[in-house]
């Protein structure tokens, strides 16, 4: 057990020590954080709209908090969004296979029942037709 102490200690000697981050509000000397100034507030938030901690954006308590209510009196003001949808492509081996086993004009609509999805992707496509379905 002894060795395994040593052991620990040299290694803690050897990490360099972590810098602190430097959070980008001293950086570029901001005093107050604005709900309304979106740019700023989407730097503390992540791709799916969670705001990001402490330790991550090197606020400290008083920037966090402040950077916090900002945020969240932007997302009730609707300039910012609660939460970001992140599809992922599942099993697109069998979907594949389907496209293959099927007739070229199945699935095809007329122009009556045919739906637009105008500025979403093909996957996003699939899942706002199969919403709709299962509604």
């Amino acid at each position: 057990m002894g060795s395994n102490k040593r052991a620990g200690a040299k290694a803690k000697e050897l990490t360099k020590p972590k810098k602190k981050k430097v959070s980008i509000l001293t950086q570029e000397h901001i005093e107050y954080v604005d709900w309304k100034d979106v740019n700023l507030l989407r730097k503390f938030m992540s791709e799916r709209a969670k705001i990001r901690a402490r330790r991550v954006t090197g606020n400290d308590a008083q920037q966090q908090k402040e950077v916090s209510r900002a945020i969240k009196n932007a997302r009730e003001m609707a300039l910012l969004p609660y939460t970001n949808r992140i599809t992922t492509q599942r099993g697109s081996k069998s979907r594949a296979r389907d496209q293959e086993d099927r007739p070229e004009n199945e699935g095809e609509g007329d122009a009556e029942t045919a739906i637009e999805y105008e500025g979403y992707s093909e996957d996003q496509e699939v899942e706002l037709a199969s919403e709709e379905v299962e509604v």
